[in-house]
């Protein structure tokens, strides 16, 4: 039968090993469907063999078999197309309603024309990291079109985003510091923190009261690091950062701006939620990534030169890691270009999530308090949520489920990110079938 061992505590963003068990009640149906061999014992250690302990939670791990025999599985679906409106799934093309893709630019012509000449110049990776034999003149340049795309003195690069968080957070915070963290941040900033010497005090979801609270406990002498996400990945709402900015003024701290689902999305020419605020001056760092809006793989961290420079020899995600391809690099380059060149793509942007929010809450569902293109779909319920997924992919629909740890327990929905090259016929096809499976499984 299905293990009922209490799940271990996990952070916000942390997918621990038991990160997704079924719960308790589960009915008989659904646990007589196991494969026979979940129900067996782990074979026995042979003879003369020392046990392998460390191993215990490898064995004992079952949550995801248990949901793949219940046919619910929602997790690595394989696609066989380019991440578009539409993908293809097991030979049948699904309408994409969970891609990052903000702007619609992973397949666009002169983006993978900028990643093949890249490749013919440079060919298909640097051998090395930045630090010593892989740094090339297009790192540089791009490094610089990103300081003048988000108003800042310097940026470096790093090969992916979650290294940006890690990297920077525990290099620039020692010992004796502090860490004030939005318990919804990323994963990644989680993993930072942990990572650096620092104590960490979380406060509550975008409450600045509770900020504020956290900040009056320290010292005015301890250095403090304010770090959140601009734009949150599960909710889609944005942080107060005018009253974060003011906070971290009185106090005396520095601020850093995790803007991975604002760049392409909020701010002039897409430049993230410090420039939507006007508030450029007063974030100190802000991270970016190349993965959503860019088109790309990749992050950076932008600030003043003497940080960058100081990141530079003490991140030892950047230091110890190779660098960023040169197509991936390419990639982002023509990106930018594009996206500052077509503002029209972010305006589309923001009439299809207008579109695809009135509609939602017109058939009844609960979006909570999103403010983006990511439109969170509550079914507070686990099976619910993966049901849902099932069903809307049956229907030619690709959403993805957020589950605990990713969100609170209790807290479970469908996220749903749209496209600027979506198209209204395609929302409207999608809020027909929300609707439809919405009603079917009782979450409308």
């Amino acid at each position: 039968m299905i293990s009922q061992q209490k799940t271990p505590t996990l952070e916000r963003g942390h997918h621990g090993p038991e990160a997704y068990r079924l719960p308790a009640q589960t009915s008989a149906a659904v646990i007589d469907h196991q494969p026979r061999a979940l129900k067996s014992k782990p074979a026995s250690t042979p003879a003369g063999v020392r046990p392998l302990g460390l191993f215990n939670k490898v064995r004992n791990f079952k949550s995801a078999a248990q949901a793949r025999a219940t046919g619910l599985y929602p997790y690595f679906r394989t696609i066989s197309s380019a991440q578009d409106t539409e993908v293809v799934i097991n030979g049948k093309k699904v309408l994409m309603l969970g891609s990052n893709s903000y702007l619609g630019l992973t397949n666009h012509p002169d983006i993978k024309q900028a990643a093949q000449v890249a490749i013919a110049k440079y060919g298909t990776g640097c051998a090395g990291s930045r630090f010593l034999n892989g740094t090339l003149d297009i790192h540089i340049e791009l490094e610089e079109t990103l300081a003048r795309l988000v108003n800042k003195e310097a940026v470096l690069l790093y090969s992916t985003g979650f290294q940006v968080n890690v990297g920077v957070i525990s290099a620039i915070v020692g010992r004796g510091d502090h860490i004030l963290a939005d318990k919804s941040n990323h994963a990644s900033i989680v993993d930072g923190c942990n990572l650096s010497l620092g104590e960490l005090v979380r406060f509550p979801h975008r409450d600045m009261a509770g900020l504020e609270a956290r900040l009056q406990k320290l010292t005015p002498e301890a250095g403090k690091l304010i770090v959140t996400d601009g734009v949150f990945s599960m909710e889609g709402d944005i942080i107060p950062l005018p009253d974060l900015c003011r906070l971290a003024e009185k106090y005396g701290a520095v601020v850093m701006l995790d803007d991975a689902h604002s760049i392409g999305v909020l701010g002039r020419h897409g430049s993230g939620t410090a420039s939507h605020f006007g508030l450029t001056d007063k974030v100190h760092l802000i991270m970016g990534t190349f993965s959503k809006s860019l088109a790309s793989l990749g992050g950076f961290i932008a600030s003043d030169a003497a940080t960058i420079d100081y990141l530079k020899h003490t991140s030892r995600a950047l230091i110890f890691s190779a660098s960023m391809s040169p197509a991936n690099a390419a990639a982002v380059m023509a990106a930018v270009k594009i996206m500052v060149a077509e503002p029209e793509r972010i305006q589309r942007l923001w009439h299809n999530t207008e579109r695809m929010k009135k509609g939602l809450l017109s058939l009844g569902f609960d979006l909570g308090d999103s403010q983006t293109p990511i439109l969170p779909v509550y079914c507070r319920d686990l099976l619910g949520a993966f049901k849902m997924t099932r069903r809307l992919e049956d229907e030619g629909v690709f959403v993805n489920p957020v589950v605990s740890p990713a969100v609170p327990p209790g807290q479970e929905l469908i996220r749903i990110s749209l496209m600027a090259t979506h198209t209204d016929a395609q929302i409207d096809f999608a809020l027909e079938k929300l609707g439809q499976v919405g009603k079917e499984l009782g979450i409308l």
